[in-house]
């Protein structure tokens, strides 16, 4: 079944080391219900984008079911994932609110349901609702504070560190187990995926990948990742190698 949660916020777990837990990354109940209230429904099939980098801040927009992949590309043609959205993820307003053009792509990794709030309205709600103006103020620092620690990360941390911490985040994120046998957690982010979030080889991923699957952390399946033991997972990220 397709997950959504645009409609509540229930409590997640998180990563150790983020300085951000993924639930202070959700809105509060009543301004969801506000931008809702407002916002058409848009489906993507897997692999149609959404927007690309350096169109117009035309709405702010919510996962409601699905997931989309978030990237960049540099002039060589190299892919860097800078996320993967989750239903119940509102994103777009950084554009919107300095008038700038976007600076990223985004695609859908499945079929995905978009709640779609048209820049008027969002900028309407903005200036008549103050608790829209402040969720959206506090949604904006938690974003910068998690990129600064996702700089930490890559500047000081060795690679199974960073792979353990970004796993976590994922896991914070899900909202379904593994289908029927499995057991964990599913993750829906590939090995390539991961390789460009890390600015590594999927080869060095895959390494890394195998051991954990050796001590009975995870198992690496088509296209996802299923999380058998987060405990576990957590150690690897507190401890480097």
């Amino acid at each position: 079944m397709p997950r959504s949660s645009l409609s509540s916020s229930p409590a997640e777990p998180d990563a150790q080391h983020s300085p951000v837990h993924n639930s202070d990354m959700r809105l509060a109940e009543d301004v969801q219900q506000r931008l809702l209230a407002v916002a058409h429904r848009r489906t993507l099939v897997r692999g149609e984008s959404l927007f690309h980098k350096g169109s117009s801040p035309d709405a702010l927009f919510g996962v409601v079911s699905g997931s989309l992949r978030v990237s960049v590309v540099a002039p060589g043609g190299r892919e860097a994932v800078i996320a993967m959205l989750e239903p119940g993820h509102w994103f777009g307003e950084v554009s919107l609110l300095v008038g700038r053009e976007r600076v990223y792509d985004t695609c859908a990794v499945d079929t995905t349901e978009m709640a779609v709030v048209a820049a008027a309205d969002f900028h309407r709600l903005v200036a008549e609702h103050p608790d829209v103006h402040m969720a959206f103020t506090r949604l904006v620092c938690l974003r910068l504070r998690q990129a600064l620690a996702w700089i930490d990360d890559v500047i000081l941390m060795p690679l199974p560190v960073r792979l353990a911490h970004r796993l976590l985040t994922l896991d914070a994120r899900a909202v379904a187990p593994a289908e029927e046998g499995g057991g964990g957690t599913l993750l829906g982010v590939s090995q390539e995926d991961l390789s460009f979030m890390l600015g590594v080889s999927r080869q060095s991923v895959n390494r890394q990948l195998k051991l954990w699957e050796e001590d009975g952390t995870l198992r690496v399946r088509y296209r996802s990742i299923e999380l058998l033991d987060r405990a576990q997972l957590e150690r690897h990220a507190a401890t480097p190698p």
